[in-house]
């Protein structure tokens, strides 16, 4: 589906948002999220935060189908065998873009990659309702993505709050000095700087590097999009960034495993 056209990120929250609207949940998701919520509590969990605050060149790889401004990236596409590339490659976590409509992703993807890999698996897409945390819960994930521009208001705050209830660790998504602000504002952890402006697409790396030099040391700071190669990466660790989310490049790499190896090196 073309993107072309202002808002990006508006149509997107709003094709989410109609789809909600047109899909009834089970009668049972929440029971089944809280007990799902119940056995990671016991269980030995996989924490993002953990993963990310080991020494070194951090890298949540991420298994992603299709971009809407790139198009298809990798085809055939084996999100398991992707997920396994990236763990023997070194990667800390792995993200897991399930939205169907625009990334021609399948939430289904998320317990099959978590049962492939040991390192904690990131459901990312566009959360906007309670529901879809818990089914984030269910599936196994054992973080989500959350994107402040899309969570205004008090939104954003009942999202992080429900979450921690269900035991899922959070990465909030900011793009500019505002969205950092009001993210600080609350209990965020861990905080992800997009290089790319989710409502034009446009990318602006060392913009984003800017951004995330202002959070507290307190926190973790992850550096989001626009990394293309290990270059970027060496250049962003030399000027102390060391934690990233990489996506495309490495989908759409002949050896995803070689070249995250390359990253890390």
């Amino acid at each position: 589906m073309s993107l072309a056209g202002p808002d990006i990120l508006g149509r997107i929250a709003e094709a989410v948002r109609r789809r909600l609207a047109d899909e009834a949940p089970p009668a049972d998701l929440e029971r089944r999220a809280r007990e799902a919520a119940s056995r990671r509590r016991s269980a030995d969990g996989r924490s993002l935060r953990a993963a990310l605050e080991a020494p070194g060149v951090r890298v949540i790889a991420e298994c992603k189908r299709r971009s809407p401004s790139q198009g298809w990236l990798r085809e055939p596409f084996d999100p398991v065998a992707l997920a396994r590339a990236y763990e023997a490659g070194g990667a800390c976590a792995v993200s897991v873009v399930t939205e169907r409509e625009f990334f021609a992703g399948d939430p289904e993807w998320v317990p099959r990659v978590r049962r492939a890999v040991r390192v904690p698996v990131l459901r990312k897409d566009f959360l906007l309702a309670p529901r879809q945390l818990w089914e984030a819960s269910v599936l196994g994930a054992d973080a989500v993505l959350l994107i402040a521009r899309a969570l205004p208001g008090a939104a954003l705050a009942e999202m992080l709050s429900l979450a921690d209830e269900l035991g899922l660790e959070t990465l909030v998504e900011v793009h500019d000095a505002d969205d950092l602000e009001r993210v600080l504002d609350g209990p965020a952890p861990i905080v992800g700087i997009n290089a790319r402006d989710l409502a034009s697409f446009a990318v602006d790396l060392d913009g984003a590097a800017r951004l995330a030099a202002r959070v507290p040391g307190e926190r973790v700071a992850v550096l989001e999009s626009g990394i293309r190669s290990a270059v970027d990466v060496r250049r962003l660790a030399a000027r102390g960034f060391r934690r990233f989310l990489i996506g495309t490049c490495l989908v759409a790499a002949r050896d995803p495993q070689a070249a995250l190896r390359e990253m890390l090196a």
